[in-house]
């Protein structure tokens, strides 16, 4: 089957003829139909944070059910499918409570040492399969836990982006956070995910929206998807500016979405008393944080993976909201591109105007 094959660090994708293995036991075989460019994907190609080269990335997925292993249970062939890179074992006491993103056995969701590997490349040499997924390539195998059976009146394209940017942002504010209606928000970083953060706040009926961002064309966006209040923080203090709009109080949630010691710093110093900072983005390195303050504050910073929810379940509850119209995720998609195209596709995405790319013809 085509896929794209990262071979070296930083140095893009390459479409190659690689081999898929049959599915066993509790694996699931999907012809992909839509696979959304992730920055985190981006991430591993340049660094190889979690997984080094020859690797098939890709983790926003959605498809159709070719094959399942003897074992699978909840899906069968002709199934439409989305995809979700937490990996859990739905066995053990986390995944019991309902706290799956926290699995104990995580690695059951993936092929044992000494079996044959899921992906190979032409001359039967192993590929490492990003996420457990390796969705940019016209077929996924993946275990069955990572799937969800969607409507076949839900489009691909928007069902491939809600397993990653959407349920994180969405997640972040009714699972993690739990913001209660009538309560005040700020979100720092309006780009794909910060603007799922403000959908998440719409549902909950938060009061006041404020998106953070460097760019105008990006906080017009924002103010479409719904935030109430936009500061551009290239011009304005953006701490001040929150403080303004909440009575010199600040708020008991913010949501950074970037990552950087900088942000961080400005989503701690907006909270009110008592309120936490929910860490989303991935940026790196760290920040200063003074003790003292932060006790008597009673001030918080939370890390949120994959909105901190159960995809299963969050998944197709996001699916019934965008059916019923409640959750936009249309103008989440600004293009549609072939799989050997992704390389631009990920040019693209540095256009701030640009929200989500999806690969939609594998041809």
């Amino acid at each position: 089957m085509k896929a794209m094959v990262a071979r070296a660090l930083g140095a893009g994708w390459v479409e190659e003829d690689i081999r898929i293995a049959d599915p066993l036991d509790n694996e699931v075989l999907v012809d992909v139909k839509a696979s959304g460019l992730c920055g985190s994907d981006f991430m591993e190609m340049s660094h190889g944070v979690m997984h080094q080269p020859p690797v098939v990335l890709g983790h926003e997925i959605a498809g159709v059910v070719a094959k399942v292993g003897s074992s699978v249970t909840t899906l069968k062939v002709g199934d439409h499918v989305a995809g979700c890179l937490v990996q859990f074992c739905g066995k053990c006491a986390r995944c019991l409570s309902g706290d799956v993103g926290l699995c104990r056995n995580p690695e059951e969701a993936v092929r044992p040492a000494g079996e044959s590997p899921r992906l190979s490349d032409a001359n039967g040499k192993p590929l490492d399969q990003g996420m457990a997924l390796g969705g940019f390539a016209q077929q996924v195998l993946a275990h069955e836990n990572m799937l969800v059976k969607i409507p076949n009146e839900m489009p691909f394209p928007q069902a491939a982006v809600l397993g990653c940017s959407v349920i994180t942002g969405t997640g972040a504010v009714l699972n993690a956070a739990k913001v209660e209606r009538g309560e005040i928000v700020a979100i720092i970083g309006a780009g794909g995910v910060g603007l799922n953060v403000i959908s998440g706040a719409l549902l909950a009926g938060a009061s006041k929206i404020i998106a953070i961002d460097l760019n105008d064309a990006t906080l017009a966006t924002a103010k479409k998807f719904g935030a109430t209040h936009v500061i551009n923080s290239g011009e304005t203090d953006p701490v001040e500016a929150v403080k303004e709009l909440t009575g010199g109080f600040g708020v008991r949630y913010a949501f950074d979405v970037v990552g950087i010691p900088a942000t961080v710093r400005q989503g701690y110093d907006m909270l009110d008393r008592g309120g936490t900072l929910y860490q989303i983005g991935m940026g790196g390195n760290s920040f200063e944080l003074d003790s003292m303050p932060n006790i008597f504050g009673r001030k918080a910073i939370q890390g949120v993976f994959m909105g901190s929810g159960v995809p299963k379940r969050d998944i197709a509850a996001l699916v019934d909201l965008y059916v019923d119209g409640r959750l936009n995720l249309d103008d989440l998609i600004s293009e549609e591109i072939s799989l050997s195209d992704l390389n631009e596709g990920y040019t693209r995405l540095k256009d701030p105007q640009v929200n989500r790319v999806v690969v939609t013809d594998f041809s």
